[in-house]
């Protein structure tokens, strides 16, 4: 059983907003649902996340989409390259996560209590 951990952070690298999907679902699916109700001046997100869908969902909300493009896109799409640099805040954020060995190696089997654990750990960054 494998599980992808979807994580919306703020500038900080605090985190916002926790899915879990299946280890199999693309990244993509989630990224509606991870914006819902949010607003900021740029949403940075790694190639998983480059569809048009997306980038027309953050474009309508006012926001810029900091997205590098997938090597397969026909027409890579241009992304502020300096502003990409911080999306290691996320990156660090899951590295701090997952210091917590229950976290890491997945012990919990139901989902349920896999997501209550990742917010009692989440829930340290904001102590």
């Amino acid at each position: 059983m494998t599980t992808k951990i979807h994580l919306l952070c703020d500038g900080l690298g605090r985190p916002l907003r926790f899915l879990l999907s299946a280890g199999q679902k693309a990244d993509c699916e989630q990224a509606s649902a991870l914006l819902e109700g949010r607003h900021a001046r740029a949403v940075i997100a790694d190639k998983g996340y480059d569809t048009d869908a997306i980038r027309s969902l953050i474009s309508r909300r006012g926001m810029q989409a900091v997205i590098p493009s997938k090597v397969n896109r026909k027409h890579p799409i241009a992304h502020d390259r300096e502003l990409y640099k911080q999306r290691n805040r996320i990156e660090r954020c899951f590295a701090s996560l997952k210091k917590h060995r229950r976290l890491a190696t997945r012990f919990d089997r139901n989902d349920s209590f896999f997501l209550s654990f990742i917010f009692l750990a989440a829930s340290l960054f904001w102590l």
